[in-house]
């Protein structure tokens, strides 16, 4: 194949209103955090996944860090995570001296395995990060329940989760904090951004403190509290609301995409699909992943290396948190009592799933599939 026919893991669709808006930016001069189209990205990006408040930010992972910050987690408390999601679930939890306690993941969903959960909770449990994965959503309603029952508070993790619902309600429209990234694989993107989402008042007017510097309001340069500067600025804004307007439309897309793909790929010995649907939601295919039987002879590592010289782009999927090398001194006794979500790391990757895929680049991808796989 020529180098020009390299099928890319992700490719973004920037055909809408985005070049319009970027430019309107440029002529007004509002080029930063405080131009319009942030509050205007912001009041409608929540309205969107029925929420009170929107909070953008610079990228998703500043999302997660605001928001556990916010709820308060702190040295010596435990937060119940999936084990298997990006390290980024962590990353302030750790360095607000608390624990992340794993949770396996449900073979066939590939998410949080909600029947786990209550076992993990301790007198230290302050709160549970519920991450939706790859495109169908965690089992929420379990989850509420257990946090009522035990008094935690909720972080709902919905980055790869634009336009999906939970039993007809949009995700990003649990818990007492929900986030969003826009990262260019997403369906909305900004390039780098995120958002903070929630009802509370409380909490919105904290987060919007934590993204810039925590300055007091009355004077600027006094700080009670130590915060970042994690603005959203208007550019990115402006490309985030021509995407969002634009989010049915690429959901359907995304949906046609991944029926292609099961009409492909159905019936590959030693590959399991992507569920397509469970009693509470049509997966939306975020990206359209794979797990790899071990008696395939090889892992996902090998098939992505295999794929890469046909000119195939992909990626893995996420590494388990626990088997983490910076985790191991906490964790090394770990290995073995997840396996799902090790399985999934050593045998799970995706293939491309960009909203710019054509449906002869996934033809493509398939068969390319079908005879590595086959060799």
């Amino acid at each position: 194949m020529e180098m020009s026919s390299f099928i890319p893991v992700n490719k973004p669709l920037l055909d809408g209103k985005e070049k319009q808006y970027l430019i309107e930016c440029i002529e007004s001069g509002w080029i930063s955090s405080e131009g319009p189209f942030v509050e205007e990205f912001e009041r409608r990006f929540a309205a969107r996944v029925g929420r009170k408040h929107g909070v953008a930010v610079c990228n998703g992972t500043a999302a997660i860090d605001a928001a556990v910050e916010a709820i308060g987690i702190g040295p010596g408390d435990e937060v119940i995570v999936p084990t298997f999601t990006i390290i980024s679930c962590i990353g302030q939890i750790l360095r607000n001296g608390a624990w992340p306690i794993f949770i396996d993941s449900n073979p066939q969903t590939w998410n949080m395995d909600v029947g786990q959960i209550e076992k993990k909770i301790t007198p230290r449990t302050k709160a549970i990060l519920l991450v939706h994965v790859y495109g169908l959503p965690a089992d929420v309603g379990p989850i509420l329940e257990i946090a009522q029952k035990h008094g935690l508070k909720v972080i709902e993790d919905a980055a790869e989760m634009h336009g999906q619902t939970y039993c007809g309600k949009p995700c990003g429209s649990f818990g007492d904090l929900s986030i969003f990234s826009f990262y260019p694989n997403k369906h909305i993107t900004t390039g780098e951004g995120g958002m903070v989402v929630t009802d509370d008042d409380e909490l919105a007017s904290t987060c919007r403190s934590l993204r810039n510097l925590c300055f007091q309001q009355q004077r600027r340069f006094v700080h009670d509290r130590l915060g970042w500067n994690l603005r959203m600025t208007n550019m990115q804004a402006a490309l985030g609301l021509a995407q969002l307007e634009r989010l049915d439309e690429f959901v359907q897309r995304k949906r046609a995409m991944g029926a292609r793909y099961n009409e492909l790929l159905h019936g590959l010995p030693g590959v399991q699909l992507p569920l397509q649907q469970t009693d509470y939601a049509q997966n939306i295919y975020w990206v359209y992943g794979i797990v790899l039987d071990a008696s395939l002879g090889f892992d996902a590592h090998e098939a992505m290396h295999r794929l890469e010289e046909k000119r195939i782009g992909t990626r893995p999927f996420f590494y388990p948190l626990h088997l983490q090398p910076l985790l191991q001194e906490k964790y090394s006794s770990h290995k073995g009592a997840y396996p799902v979500a090790e399985r999934m790391g050593e045998q799970g990757l995706y293939l491309p799933s960009g909203m710019a895929l054509t449906m002869e680049q996934i033809d493509t991808v398939a068969k390319t599939v079908r005879d590595v796989l086959a060799q």
